[in-house]
């Protein structure tokens, strides 16, 4: 399928050959008939991605911040490395789309082959839309009509923050698409409206939607002009609209209200605000949140949880509903909005205008969705030349960050063969497919792993998969090189153990770099002389990860003990050389209002030489403090790696220290032995019972916490 593109690096947009998506539980897929461009923010989008590195940085003074922080523990290369493959990736645009419904997922009830929906999908021929993100569409709604619900939905939920009542007198600022469009809704709620924007055209369409307008850059009074319109008493609200870096929306906003007005911030511009414009009338600002309560929650918009109606009664989906009821009756009429209609192929000409000095409003792009049905079927797309047949064949599952930018370079380097790289959009896969030269891009799980070329699977999705992909690739009869966790229950560990006993020529390798870090190697080499019992202090500054990010459920990331903290209980084990013989984990206290959280504990390990370890698993540290420290007591000697960069000795007669200028976890290292294992039929480079061991003790201790 086709799908439009935007290069954050350089602005550019462009139309992608992308492997059409599958549709998920709680989802839906849709062939595309319309979309909407969003003025402003794809705007936005396109001249950010057009300036360069010190206008972006400008434009994002906290990014700065934490580049720098970055620099500080990681040092200068990695940064670089992280940002450069930040801006490398492709940007999916768009987010008013319409079309019929083409594949309905499991549990994604309401919805049925057929039904033409509106939805927050992309600007492509195929989306997979969560359930709760689409709305059918009227009979006496069009598809032209509809595409514009998801903007509107935005300037509905700006009209509920800010409550208007019968007859009240409400401003506008800023009369864009969202502007205009909440012009009317206001004036079917009833509401006196006034519209302020420079754009003599915009002015005239919202006087003929009803409102009262005043041009500020045509020498007309904003100030005056309020007054005279709320008859001197003060506007009641004011729903900001508009986008701009001037701090004179709000203040003017400010200004004209009565005491105890409202200011709702739809739009984006300065946020300097003055007390004293506030002060005395008491007044209330708040920013609006997109389409409405849901928006962000991953339990609504992915888990397809929706809000009960009594305690949520306007939802982002009921929001879209609401819309297109409106349209239905008429009373919200969109038609006089679209100023430019293009064909999907001409995309880019769109994006053009949009950026140009040339007048434009609603901008259409039309799809085929009856069009070619190979195309828009097809889950998978060539990149490159097919490589050659042989040992280390392999198929990449998920093609998220780390993925791209550490572990695909790494096999590259290994001189694996890259077959085909699988992500559930395509479009992760088709970017970092064609930067590595992989031979095919694909949404299809299934067929890659029923591929007879491919001998080696490389799991890089998200925790909850692991287990139920690292099993399919057992039995399909393939290595495997599962990114940490393993998996997150122990009857899933059960099972893969089971199944990999079965199949002794198969191997089955985590992700454990750590221990093949040329630092650690050093260490091992120091210590493994000594027959005497040793002392591992491992403190990890993880840093605070919010509580609703995926890696912090524990049915789909596990949580951090599991999904991170593996890496240090494998590396005191290999330091070890013993097994693991006790455990115990001590969460962090109680704090008055704070939910405690398994990521931030202390993991006591013994081991069946007498050694001990206690991992310091922290997320309440400072990110300027480097991230991993490990030290080591031993036959009155001391070793300390710090960051896997610095390594120093006390004591040791023939060691003092041992410094990289960048670095270096071990990935590559880890990497290139397990190819050269599969290339040299030998076993796997940590043996099964570790892997097993380690994530055993990993999802226990994550229990006891």
């Amino acid at each position: 399928m086709k799908q439009i593109l935007q290069s954050l690096s350089d602005g550019t947009t462009s139309i992608s050959d992308v492997p059409s998506p599958r549709a998920a539980s709680n989802s839906v897929l849709i062939h595309t008939s319309k979309s909407l461009i969003s003025a402003g923010t794809e705007r936005m989008l396109l001249d950010f991605g057009k300036s360069n590195w010190i206008d972006k940085a400008r434009q994002q003074p906290d990014k700065v911040r934490m580049v720098l922080e970055k620099i500080q523990t990681d040092g200068i290369a990695a940064t670089v490395d992280a940002v450069r493959s930040k801006l490398d990736q492709p940007l999916t645009l768009g987010y008013c789309n319409v079309g019929r419904v083409a594949e309905v997922g499991t549990d994604a009830e309401g919805f049925s082959v057929g039904d033409r929906v509106v939805s927050n999908g992309k600007h492509a021929e195929v989306v997979a839309v969560p359930r709760n993100l689409c709305a059918k569409i009227p009979d006496n709604v069009n598809d032209e009509a509809a595409a514009f619900t998801v903007l509107c939905a935005i300037g509905l939920q700006g009209i509920r923050l800010a409550n208007p009542t019968l007859g009240e007198c409400v401003v506008v600022t800023g009369l864009g698409l969202i502007g205009l469009v909440t012009v009317q809704m206001l004036r079917a709620q009833g509401c006196r409206v006034l519209g302020i924007d420079p754009d003599p055209q915009r002015l005239e369409l919202a006087r003929a939607f009803g409102a009262e307008v005043v041009n500020p850059s045509d020498g007309g009074d904003v100030l005056a002009a309020a007054a005279t319109f709320s008859r001197g008493a003060g506007v009641d609200a004011v729903i900001i609209t508009a986008s701009t870096k001037s701090n004179e929306p709000v203040s003017q906003a400010a200004r004209m209200c009565r005491k105890r007005g409202r200011i709702v911030l739809v739009g984006v511009v300065g946020l300097e605000l003055s007390r004293a414009d506030f002060y005395e009338k008491e007044l209330s600002f708040q920013v609006s949140c997109s389409y409405g309560p849901g928006r962000y929650d991953p339990a609504y918009e992915e888990g397809g949880h929706d809000y009960p109606i009594g305690f949520v009664r306007w939802t982002e989906q009921r929001n879209f509903e609401a819309v297109l009821d409106l349209m239905a009756s008429g009373a919200l009429d969109v038609a006089p909005l679209i100023s430019h209609r293009f064909p999907l192929g001409r995309a880019e000409d769109a994006f053009t205008l949009l950026t140009s000095d040339s007048p434009s409003l609603g901008i259409l792009l039309e799809y085929q969705p009856n069009g070619p049905p190979e195309r828009l079927a097809k889950r998978s797309v060539p990149i490159a030349p097919a490589p050659q047949p042989g040992k280390a064949s392999v198929v990449f599952l998920g093609a998220g960050n780390y993925a791209g930018r550490v572990l695909i370079p790494a096999f590259k380097a290994a001189g694996a063969r890259l077959r085909t790289i699988v992500s559930g959009g395509g479009v992760s896969a088709v970017h970092f497919g064609s930067k590595h030269g992989f031979a095919e891009a694909s949404t299809d799980s299934a067929t890659a792993l029923e591929d007879e070329r491919v001998d080696t699977i490389v799991i890089a999705t998200r925790h909850d998969a692991h287990a139920r992909q690292v099993l399919q690739s057992l039995r399909a009869g393939k290595h495997v090189f599962c990114e940490k966790p393993l998996c997150l229950t122990l009857d899933e560990l059960a099972a893969i153990e089971t199944e990999s006993l079965a199949r002794p020529d198969q191997l089955l390798m985590v992700g454990f770099n750590r221990r093949f870090a040329p630092h650690v190697v050093k260490i091992k080499s120091l210590i493994a002389p000594i027959t005497v019992p040793k002392s591992f202090v491992m403190t990890v500054n993880a840093g605070d990860v919010p509580q609703d990010h995926w890696t912090q459920d524990p049915l789909i990331g596990g949580g951090r003990i599991i999904g991170e903290g593996c890496h240090f209980i494998d590396l005191l084990r290999y330091l070890a050389g013993a097994q693991i013989v006790s455990h115990h984990a001590m969460a962090l206290g109680p704090h008055p209002g704070v939910s405690v959280r398994e990521d931030k504990a202390s993991i006591s390990l013994a081991f069946a030489d007498g050694s001990t370890g206690v991992i310091h698993y922290l997320a309440n540290g400072h990110k300027s403090f480097p991230k991993e420290r490990l030290e080591i007591f031993v036959a009155g000697r001391v070793l300390q790696l710090d960051n896997f960069r610095k390594l120093r000795g006390w004591g040791w007669q023939t060691f003092s220290d041992m410094n990289l200028w960048r670095q270096d976890k071990g990935t590559q290292a880890c990497v290139n032995a397990f190819v050269a294992c599969i290339r040299e039929g030998r076993p796997s480079p940590i043996p099964i019972g570790e892997i097993i061991e380690v994530s055993r003790v990993s999802i226990e201790t994550a229990s006891s916490v």
